[in-house]
């Protein structure tokens, strides 16, 4: 069992970056996927990047696709999730996840308390 713990969010201008970290902790000796995944108020929870436990393969949602980088540290048992040009719609607490092996939605086993990210003028 791993525990899992966002850091990084906040309010940033419309246009602006954040880098969203999630430290892992416990039994990190484990291969596990790793992801971010987000959820809006009023919205279901929905995939936004996901990360092999190698680094080598790496998923995007459709709005995170060329604004969004996601890569991991295993020796820190790190997983970062840089995000460029951030909208409005990208409002929403973001959550790190954690499985074993990469899913496209939200079917992870661990996960961490999220992180608040707030794009306003």
């Amino acid at each position: 069992q791993i525990q899992l713990n966002e850091s990084g969010g906040g309010l940033v201008q419309p246009g602006g970056s954040l880098r969203l970290a999630c430290a892992a902790s416990g039994h990190t000796s484990k291969t596990y996927a790793m992801a971010w995944c987000r959820q809006a108020p009023g919205k279901d929870r929905e995939f936004v990047s996901g990360i092999s436990w190698s680094g080598g393969t790496t998923f995007y949602s459709t709005s995170a696709k060329g604004r969004f980088t996601i890569t991991r540290e295993n020796a820190k048992n790190i997983v970062y999730l840089e995000m460029n040009n951030l909208q409005p719609e990208d409002t929403a607490v973001y959550y790190c996840a954690a499985g074993a092996s990469l899913d496209f939605g939200t079917n992870y086993d661990y996960w961490g308390p999220g992180t608040q990210v707030t794009v306003s003028s």
